[in-house]
């Protein structure tokens, strides 16, 4: 059972925590601003409308102030109770003016009313009370409703549903059903809307009705907008009785005559132009008509009719009005000799004089006089008021101010002071009269528009600081601030406008238009020259001004020809200058054989018609030797200095060796470049015979001469075999041919056998040698090594100080005799 109970527990706890996130889901007044709340609000506005939008083929026009108050519905903190200052939620009980269509909230509208009725009667004695049923107010409108009107349920907007259930498909506190309720004013028709806040729109029914002068022919129109006008001439007869209107068709009466004419005084004496809109007026005489009693005229103004029976006939009292007499007009009434018993201005005495004319005097009759509150008694003339100099303390029927009034009777008179507290608002101070319990809500709503003013909703008074301004779809109408004539488009904001991105397209000097980014507003840090008084001075952050940028340089590319007419290159149209390539000039100088080795440079045409590779004043002047190329075989310059043309011929000697280079020759340059190649070759030849040397070794035998010397050598040699033994003489050229060879007989051949074998013999006794002198060496070895284990027994018996070489001998010679064991 306990585990049950506790399961039961957690199940009711469960089950309200899901109730009240669920309400508190659905409690506001108000949607995210996200695209789906966008959508469902747009599918709820257009649910609402079908009806009435199917009645005007889909004309919503005349919707947008009932649009207006069904986007407050959705929109955040827009409904809001003028009461407690607090926005409506969906889930609580709400009440609606039916003259403002105000919002409040049900339970501070049951509140204001009550206050409102104590107020009103809390002054009424015991007597007044209850014979008068006493309004309320409206905190908003002031529409006043009777005391029975006092709302004691929630009802839905159109009142046909009481405590209508929350759905998030519908518009908050609506029923979903038909309207229903009656147009203002009353044409007969009902609203054809679902149920919604705020007042029903026009009529949207079609009515066959006529024009206001009723000349047209019945016309179908919409049942708000049924008054119509032809357009014709009215003609109705004005009030002048001379002219019609000539107005266009009209509602209403027809305006007064505009025209003047001539009309009559009343009295009939005088006449002048007047408007026909007040043809009766009066004239400044006396009528001045004989009475009917022929001795007096009439004293009225200009008048109708008749001017009557004269005031002074028939009878007439005497002053005191006690005795009447019947005299003629011609006479004056006498007085009657009586007192006069005329209740004076105290209400009490009567004048004791006898009957007079004119008015009576003053009462001066003493009386015991008591103040106005009560407190005092005087004995004083009866027309002199008597007050005491007591101020009433009590306090007036605000509860707060003391009356203060000198001599008050009690009836203090209700406080005179303002009010004068802050209201809820914090904007407006109460004007009322000073009162007590809570001052009434401000009844001021403020408009929170968009930045540019057409997006508005109504908020009460002192919600506008906390409210978000509403979205606004209109696009944004500033004037740009930069030099565009207009800015990129985007929706209305406040703030600051976003920088304008377009091209700046200002045209610069060099007439191209400025291709980068608007830069009239660019942000630039502020130099601040201001120096610090001391380390202990933070340093400020930077400031940034904005400030209008200079157009950068024109970056179009300009085909530009260098100064020496080399190359055609595309620079920026800022630097679009001749410029140097920094190649050389490479124009022919007057030499015809050099060329300008300057930078190049600007060079000036002395002639229109000359060739354009030319060189120019400008151009360097040819410092050069003749540099042309001489006759084969000719070593000397050229005599002149660099020249056009052909060089002149050579006259030098020239000093020359011979084929064989023994011997120097002085020849003309001249003879030597101009002959043939048989002919050089005899003048080079010095006639000798040619000391070089063959291959074979042997003296060339031809005279000297060019080339190398031939191969076919007569000299006559010896040829011998290879062991030198046989020998032979033949000629040279032979020999080199490898056409004659000698070759070793048998002789030859065993003499070379029985040379090998002594030599076989010899090797092999040096071989034998060599061991017998390391087999010496080893036993010598061996025998020092015997001596020095002899004297470690002696060491023992006899303690002998020993010598620098027995110290460090074992140091010394061990290593040379592992030397000498590795070599054996």
């Amino acid at each position: 059972l306990s585990s049950q109970k506790k399961f039961d527990e957690i199940k009711k706890a469960n089950q309200a925590a899901a109730k009240k996130l669920v309400e508190d889901q659905f409690s506001s007044s108000s949607e995210d601003d996200d695209e789906d709340a966008e959508v469902k609000q747009g599918k709820i506005l257009d649910k609402t409308f079908t009806i009435y939008t199917s009645q005007t083929d889909g004309d919503a026009s005349e919707l947008e102030r009932t649009r207006q108050y069904m986007n407050e519905a959705f929109q955040s903190g827009a409904m809001t109770c003028l009461i407690c200052i607090a926005s409506v939620k969906r889930n609580q009980a709400v009440w609606s003016c039916r003259g403002c269509f105000c919002i409040f909230h049900l339970v501070c509208i049951q509140k204001w009313a009550k206050d409102s009725l104590f107020l009103v009667s809390s002054p009424l004695t015991d007597d007044d009370f209850g014979k008068k049923d006493y309004p309320w107010p409206c905190p908003k409108c002031r529409f006043e409703y009777k005391r029975s009107e006092t709302p004691s349920r929630y009802y839905c907007y159109c009142g046909k549903v009481e405590n209508p259930t929350l759905d998030p498909w519908l518009v908050p506190h609506s029923c979903g059903q038909i309207c229903e309720r009656e147009f203002r004013p009353s044409c007969g028709h009902k609203c054809l809307l679902l149920c919604h806040p705020g007042p029903c729109p026009p009529c949207p029914k079609m009515v066959a009705i006529t024009c206001h002068c009723k000349k047209a022919k019945p016309v179908p129109r919409r049942c708000s907008a049924k008054e119509w006008s032809c357009r014709q001439l009215c003609g109705r007869t004005l009030l002048c009785g001379q002219h019609t209107c000539e107005n266009s068709c009209h509602a209403g009466d027809c305006q007064p005559c505009p025209r003047v004419s001539k009309q009559q005084c009343i009295c009939g004496r005088q006449t002048a132009e007047r408007l026909c809109a007040s043809p009766q007026w009066q004239c400044d005489q006396m009528c001045g008509k004989p009475l009917p009693c022929g001795n007096h005229t009439c004293e009225q103004v200009c008048h109708a009719g008749p001017c009557g029976e004269c005031p002074r006939s028939g009878k007439r009292s005497c002053p005191c009005e006690k005795s009447k007499f019947t005299l003629p007009c011609t006479e004056d009434v006498p007085t009657c000799g009586d007192s006069c018993d005329k209740v004076l201005e105290c209400g009490i005495h009567k004048c004791s004089q006898r009957c007079h004319r004119g008015p009576c005097e003053i009462c001066r009759q003493e009386v015991e006089k008591q103040c106005r509150c009560g407190k005092h008694t005087k004995r004083m003339p009866c027309h002199k008021p008597y007050l005491c100099e007591t101020k009433c303390t009590k306090i007036r029927d605000c509860q707060k101010h003391q009356c203060r009034r000198k001599c008050c009777p009690g009836n203090c008179p209700p406080c005179d002071q303002v009010c004068g507290r802050t209201l809820g608002c914090r904007n407006h101070k109460c004007p009322s009269g000073c009162h007590r319990g809570s001052c009434n809500p401000c009844p001021e709503t403020v408009d929170v528009k968009c930045n540019c003013g057409k997006t508005v909703i109504k908020v009460p008074c002192g919600r506008e600081r906390t409210i978000k301004p509403p979205k606004c779809k209109q696009l944004c109408s500033r004037p740009p601030t930069c030099h565009h004539p207009t800015q990129e488009k985007h929706y209305c904001h406040f703030g600051r406008c976003p920088p304008c991105r377009q091209s700046c397209q200002k045209t610069l000097t060099c007439g191209h238009l400025c291709p980068v980014s608007c830069h009239d507003e660019a942000l630039v840090k502020q130099t601040d020259s201001h120096q610090s008084a001391g380390p202990w001075e933070q340093p400020s952050e930077p400031a940034f001004i904005q400030t209008a940028l200079p157009c950068p340089p024109c970056e179009v590319p300009i085909p530009v020809e260098c100064l020496g007419q080399h190359e055609v290159s595309p620079l920026p149209c800022h630097s679009a200058n001749p410029y140097s390539c920094k190649r050389f000039c490479g124009r022919l100088l007057d030499c015809q054989n050099h060329t300008c080795m300057k930078e190049c440079h600007h060079v000036t045409k002395l002639n229109s018609s000359a060739d354009g590779k030319k060189a120019g004043p400008e151009c360097s002047q040819c410092e050069e030797e003749c540099t042309k190329s001489r006759p084969p075989g000719c070593p000397h310059r050229c005599v002149l200095p660099c020249h056009p043309g052909d060089c002149p011929s050579c006259l030098q000697m020239l000093k020359i060796k011979c084929h064989c280079k023994l011997s120097v020759l002085y020849i003309e340059c001249l003879k030597l470049t101009s002959a043939d190649l048989e002919e050089k070759a005899l003048l080079i030849s010095c006639k000798n015979q040619c000391p070089k040397e063959l291959p074979c070794g042997h003296r060339c035998k031809e005279i000297c001469h060019s080339g190398s010397c031939p191969l076919n050598c007569s000299q006559k040699v010896k040829l011998r075999c290879l062991c030198k033994r046989l020998k032979k003489e033949i000629q040279c050229s032979k020999i080199q041919e490898g056409q004659v060879s000698l070759e070793c007989d048998e002789l030859c051949k065993e003499m070379k056998r029985k040379a090998s074998e002594i030599k076989e013999a010899e090797a092999k006794a040096a071989i034998e040698e060599e061991k017998r002198r390391q087999q010496a060496e080893l036993e010598a070895f061996e025998n020092r090594l015997k001596g020095r284990r002899k004297n470690k027994r002696r060491k023992d018996e006899v303690e002998v100080e020993q010598s620098s070489w027995q110290k460090y001998k074992n140091l010394i010679m061990l290593p040379v005799f592992g030397v000498a064991v590795v070599m054996v």
